[in-house]
């Protein structure tokens, strides 16, 4: 009996069964140092969908909210089967992004990635990528201007690795966005120990009662973690999933000096404010939704 009790325990932990406490301080152990890949958060676009007959008018509200320029707009193939869309880098102070209107049907997963990380070394970028918990979804394909794949991490974070043949040099941002994710607390610790290895980074807070009003619910307190690394910076939001529209559906907030004054310029481009105006933790912050249907977060440091 105590042999068939030893085999069953043996068992039991070879199948994760028996639970051993999770702490941030300690990730998994992997065989080998995972290699830095990452570039700079000048280069890590948030990606923005939008119909061909908005794109303009996107950009054109985009820029005049956070001041800036645009790239060159051309229509290209940007997915390794058949397809074809306008496409646009859009620099601001506050962070770039990616902008795409296809005028093909958007071949899958296409338009479910949140961003576009630049790495320096694709095949390594991957290989770590699933050494550490990722699933590659669109294995590495060649672009126009150099080589791509999509990889989504624990908890449905989906993102896209990017590597150019010849180097890009953008200008360092005067202010670095947050790639907002919300997950559910069974996935938390796989995402954060998974990312912040792969990502070099760290875990610059953890607040377990982050006021509810940042998630739209003011009565209650959700859990809140920053992470910085040289992708840029990551708020984990991780909550039930009872969110009031439009909580969740941000992608990224964007850091500006003056909220009040932001917004004004956004209204005048045709900006809608969903979200008021809010204080916590040490910020102003608001969503907006774009010309096109985009909607982000916009912060600012609160008036001491």
């Amino acid at each position: 009996m105590k042999a068939i009790r030893s085999v069953l325990v043996a068992l039991m932990i070879a199948g994760g069964v028996v639970a051993a406490p999770v702490s941030f301080a300690k990730p998994p152990v992997m065989p080998a140092e995972a290699p830095s890949v990452a570039v700079g958060p000048q280069y890590d676009t948030t990606h923005v969908y939008v119909a061909p007959e908005d794109f303009d008018r996107f950009t054109d509200s985009f820029v005049a909210t956070f001041g800036g320029s645009k790239s060159k707009q051309g229509v290209f193939q940007v997915t390794p089967t058949p397809s074809q869309t306008m496409s646009q880098l859009v620099f601001t102070p506050s962070g770039t992004i990616s902008v795409f209107g296809f005028k093909t049907p958007t071949p899958y997963p296409f338009g479910a990635e949140r961003t576009g990380y630049l790495v320096t070394d694709m095949d390594a970028a991957v290989k770590s990528a699933r050494a550490l918990g990722a699933d590659v979804i669109v294995d590495t394909f060649p672009d126009p201007i150099g080589r791509d794949a999509v990889i989504t991490w624990p908890g449905g974070l989906n993102m896209q690795l990017y590597w150019h043949t010849q180097a890009p040099h953008y200008d360092a941002l005067q202010r670095v966005p947050e790639n907002r994710v919300y997950v559910s607390p069974q996935n938390l610790h796989k995402l954060v120990h998974d990312f912040v290895k792969f990502s070099h980074g760290k875990v610059v807070s953890d607040n377990p009662k982050a006021p509810g009003v940042e998630i739209g619910r003011p009565d209650d307190t959700y859990r809140r973690i920053r992470i910085e690394s040289g992708f840029g910076k990551m708020t984990v939001l991780v909550t039930d999933g009872h969110l009031p529209y439009p909580f969740g559906r941000e992608s990224t907030g964007y850091e500006v000096a003056d909220l009040s004054a932001t917004l004004e310029k956004a209204k005048a481009a045709g900006v809608t404010v969903l979200v008021p105006p809010f204080t916590s933790d040490g910020r102003n912050a608001s969503i907006v939704q774009f010309p096109g249907g985009y909607i982000a977060e916009i912060h600012a440091s609160a008036a001491k």
